[in-house]
C-alpha cells in the first residue's frame, strides 16, 4: 500500500542528516546502490503473528551514496506485510493499530528533517 499525503515525498537531505534522523525513529538503511536507497521500518502485529515493513524510497539528486554529502530526495513511502523467506506484499490490508504507528513515525521523522 502507498502512504499518501505523508510531507516527505519530494523532501532532500544530504545523506548522513537522513541516516541519523532515520536511525533516531528506528529505520535501516537495507537496500541500497550508488543513486537509490531505501529505508525500512518493522513493525510486529502479534494478535496475528505478522510482521509489516515501512519503507521509503529515496533517490540521489546530487552525488553518489558513497558520500555522507550526497543529496538525496525522498520518494514514494509504502508499508506491505512480510513473506516467507523475503519478500513485502503491498497488496495486503494494513492493521489499523500498524498503520496509525507508521503514520507517527513518518510525521516523526517528517520534523527531523525540517
Amino acid at each position: 500500500m502507498i502512504i499518501e499525503n505523508t510531507g516527505l515525498n519530494g523532501l532532500t537531505s544530504d545523506l548522513a542528516h537522513l541516516d541519523e534522523s532515520a536511525e533516531k525513529i528506528g529505520f535501516v538503511r537495507w537496500q541500497w546502490e550508488y543513486y537509490r536507497a531505501v529505508y525500512d521500518l518493522k513493525f510486529e502485529d502479534r494478535a496475528n503473528h505478522a510482521e509489516y515493513f515501512l519503507r521509503i524510497s529515496t533517490r540521489a539528486i546530487e552525488g553518489k551514496l558513497e558520500s555522507p554529502h550526497a543529496v538525496l530526495q525522498l520518494e514514494t513511502v509504502f508499508i506491505g506485510r512480510a513473506t516467507f523467506p523475503h519478500g513485502i506484499e503491498y497488496e495486503s490490508p494494513v492493521p489499523q493499530q500498524i498503520l496509525n504507528a507508521a503514520t507517527q513515525r513518518l510525521q516523526e521523522l517528517k520534523k527531523l528533517l525540517a
